[in-house]
């Protein structure tokens, strides 16, 4: 009677311990809801952009010659970019500065007659790109290629040399957007900002595009040709989240 009435009593310690540590698990639940809907936030993108005069340049210029042969067409197609070369080193650009971006060989096919794919000519194509630092002198690098024998210009790529300041002060533009607009959501919903939970940022340059490329048959000599570097621009985005209270 004793060891039934003992392991009843044991039995009723056991359900009771496994019903409070239910209702501990329960209330842990609880908490732990409550905390997650206590943390309530508003989450905001900020923009932010800041403009510098550009201090350097790129040009790509370029030679196509046809002719009859490979030969020919290489020989002179190498022959003027000897001397765009000379008229680079003229206008104090440094050999590192200029590099061959493209170089190319096709033939011609002349597709007059039906069904007769006769090559008529080769072409070759030879570009090089100049990154200049002085931006004051590019009419005068662009006058001088083009004199030099240069029948291609692909374009002109403006840009900052360091960038790091600017960057800053799109960042501070766009972190005090982000505030403006959290505090006007704040305030008509009545609620006040508190810290900062997360923050995230992206980046974009804004330089100039370059101009579509163009041949041409020299006939005079080129002027210098007024050019125009604008602003170079950067732009950030912050995604930003503050908790309300």
């Amino acid at each position: 009677m004793n060891s039934s009435h003992s392991a009843h009593r044991v039995t009723g310690v056991a359900a009771t311990a496994i019903i409070a540590l239910m209702t501990v698990g329960l209330v842990s639940c609880t908490d732990q809801h409550s905390t997650f809907v206590d943390t309530r936030s508003v989450s905001v993108t900020g923009m932010g952009e800041a403009s510098g005069v550009p201090d350097q340049a790129e040009v790509s210029a370029g030679v196509q010659i046809l002719a009859d042969t490979v030969l020919e067409a290489t020989q002179e197609n190498q022959s003027i970019v000897e001397r765009i070369m000379v008229a680079l080193e003229k206008q104090g650009i440094p050999e590192e500065k200029i590099q061959t971006s493209n170089y190319s060989i096709w033939a011609e096919q002349d597709y007059q007659e039906p069904r007769q794919n006769r090559i008529s000519g080769y072409r070759v194509s030879n570009i090089v790109s100049i990154r200049i630092d002085d931006v004051s002198k590019v009419g005068d690098v662009l006058a001088a290629v083009t004199n030099a024998g240069a029948n291609s210009i692909h374009g002109i790529q403006f840009g900052v040399k360091d960038t790091a300041a600017l960057e800053q002060d799109a960042r501070k533009a766009a972190m005090e957007d982000a505030r403006a607009r959290a505090e006007a959501l704040a305030t008509l919903a009545g609620v006040q900002l508190g810290e900062v939970l997360s923050i995230s940022t992206s980046y974009g340059a804004g330089p100039p595009g370059p101009m579509m490329a163009r041949s041409f048959e020299m006939t005079d000599a080129a002027a210098a040709p007024g050019i125009s570097p604008g602003q170079q621009s950067v732009n950030v985005q912050v995604n930003v989240s503050f908790a309300i209270r």
